[in-house]
């Protein structure tokens, strides 16, 4: 299976072209594509969805409609309606910003309400039930996943097979992400009450290992993982997600050819991208970029091999952070150019909405 695996994930070796055009560019230079694919694009401008936000992290959509948004510093969870008004449901407890850190990931199934966040000595994964406009039954499922000013990932989705995943980082404790004993530099598959998940390769929290600081999880139509991540000072990742598999950190960065470890099928420089969100609609994933300042669309083949990545929006709307595929097929898209790192725009930060084709 690994050596199936390495034959699939042939990486893409981008070299980007400076993107001053606000729109669509296409990644030039020397390119290996593994798909024969292309990628069609918006077929519109995006539209504001909700204004005045403050680093909204994540988004994920209720069952009867709306959306419930992340703010990482404020530690503010918001519901947000289709039509764009916005609400504060709760300040969650507990939350320590810090950095990075903060109130971060967010997911819903059933009638519950899942949020990964930063405490005062580590981060962790909480559980609420909502009903109506409230947050009750609050139960930490995961905690002692180590914490950092940098690098504490933070995405939470809920995969095909129901189970609930979670990216972290190493916190900048590089050696973490290759020990198999640490919840850092991982991701995690569990169930809803935060034990391993039947089938966990290690029989453990870990379902795959040697990451950096993975912000984006999303699954194709045949189910396939695939996650975005930070590099370092070279490449920028998308990795196709296999159970028990290392993906190189610190060894490696970018494609290393290693047996050891599974190469990325899509690298960046770090200036064209610094993927955190990830999305998958309308055949391609997308991702967004926070110094690359663009929405990155990745197109995928029938087998899960990428094609050519295109650039949209390049320096229209600053840093993207949150990506989420819509039930109407669109893509909600925020910005995060509050988060210190940014220069805010009037309106900002800001949700999107994103046609996809």
């Amino acid at each position: 299976m690994r050596m199936h695996m390495r034959k699939l994930c042939a990486v893409l070796a981008l070299s980007v072209l400076p993107a001053g055009l606000a729109g669509c560019s296409t990644a030039g230079g020397e390119v290996r594509p593994t798909a024969a694919v292309s990628a069609a694009g918006p077929a519109a401008d995006p539209t504001d969805v909700a204004t005045g936000l403050a680093v909204p992290w994540a988004i994920a959509f209720l069952p009867g409609g709306g959306a419930l948004v992340t703010e990482r510093d404020t530690a503010r969870l918001l519901r947000v309606a289709q039509n764009g008004q916005v609400s504060e449901l709760a300040t969650i407890e507990g939350v320590v910003p810090d950095g990075e850190g903060g109130l971060m990931g967010v997911a819903v199934k059933d009638q519950h309400v899942f949020l990964y966040y930063t405490a005062a000595e580590d981060n962790r994964i909480v559980r609420y039930r909502l009903a109506g406009d409230t947050l009750g039954d609050r139960r930490v499922i995961v905690e002692g996943i180590p914490k950092g000013s940098n690098h504490n990932g933070g995405r939470l989705a809920f995969g095909p097979d129901g189970h609930l995943y979670a990216s972290t980082g190493e916190t900048g404790d590089r050696d973490l992400a290759q020990q198999r004993d640490s919840l850092a530099g991982k991701i995690l598959r569990m169930t809803a009450d935060g034990v391993p998940a039947p089938g966990n390769p290690f029989g453990t929290l870990v379902y795959s290992y040697g990451h950096r600081n993975v912000q984006g999880l999303a699954w194709d139509d045949s189910g396939r993982l695939y996650a975005s991540e930070f590099g370092a000072n070279t490449y920028d990742e998308i990795n196709l997600i296999e159970p028990g598999a290392n993906y190189g950190w610190p060894e490696v960065e970018g494609r290393g050819d290693d047996e050891r470890f599974v190469n990325p099928i899509v690298t960046w420089s770090t200036d064209e991208a610094s993927p955190s969100g990830l999305a998958y609609a309308g055949g391609s994933l997308w991702a967004g970029a926070l110094r690359g300042q663009r929405l990155w669309q990745v197109p995928l083949g029938s087998d899960g091999a990428a094609g050519r990545p295109v650039a949209h929006f390049a320096d229209r709307y600053g840093r993207l952070r949150a990506v989420t595929a819509a039930p109407d097929g669109t893509l909600w898209v925020g910005t995060s150019n509050k988060d210190g790192r940014g220069s805010p725009r009037e309106g900002d930060d800001r949700i999107l909405s994103v046609p996809t084709s």
